[in-house]
């Protein structure tokens, strides 16, 4: 594992490779699971100032969650998340030919809407845990990414690469530029991967 600041990350992070492959996996992240899109604090108050723009992006049965359960549920575990529609996908899911994408992004890609998408979405598959003062960035390695995993094979791209801008939103641009360094030294020799 390497620490930059009070972030720990995982050497798979740096070592795997990884490029979301829409065609192939159908937007499943949207849709697959049990729970939710995690959401951090703040956030939940990011979407309901933002929520007049993104609604209309939003399909009925996600409008319809929303208005019944609120713009976030809490779990039994006490974790913060999207609503989901029967039990299946993502409330802000939205479905484009066979193709699921998210409302609250398409929103923000039209200029409607200040905030992007939950920093849990946009860094995925990397997730993040809080312990006390530090937090651990590991790869989740999930069945419906294979197609990902197969186009980032295939086109070279590692996954910390893949998720530039995501960890650049969530750690700055200096971080990620040690993380850059990391990896250099890594490649060289000078940093070993335990």
């Amino acid at each position: 594992m390497l620490q930059i600041g009070d972030t720990v990350v995982r050497f798979d992070v740096l070592r795997e490779r990884f490029c979301c492959d829409p065609a192939a996996c159908r937007g499943a992240c949207c849709v697959e699971g049990d729970a939710g899109a995690p959401l951090e604090e703040g956030e939940v108050t990011e979407i309901e100032e933002n929520y007049a723009a993104i609604a209309p992006y939003m399909t009925t049965a996600g409008v319809a969650t929303v208005e019944r359960l609120g713009f976030a549920v809490v779990d039994e575990e006490g974790d913060t998340g999207t609503p989901l529609v029967d039990g299946r996908e993502c409330a802000y899911a939205v479905e484009d030919g066979g193709c699921y994408g998210c409302a609250i992004e398409r929103a923000w890609e039209a200029g409607e809407s200040r905030f992007r998408k939950p920093i849990s979405c946009h860094l995925y598959p990397l997730r993040v845990a809080r312990y006390s003062s530090r937090e651990l960035a590991r790869y989740d390695r999930w069945k419906v990414c294979e197609p990902a995993r197969a186009r980032g094979e295939r086109e070279d791209v590692p996954l910390y690469l893949f998720l530039k801008d995501a960890l650049v939103r969530r750690y700055g641009e200096e971080w990620y530029e040690q993380l850059r360094h990391a990896v250099d030294a890594l490649d060289n020799g000078t940093l070993e991967a335990r």
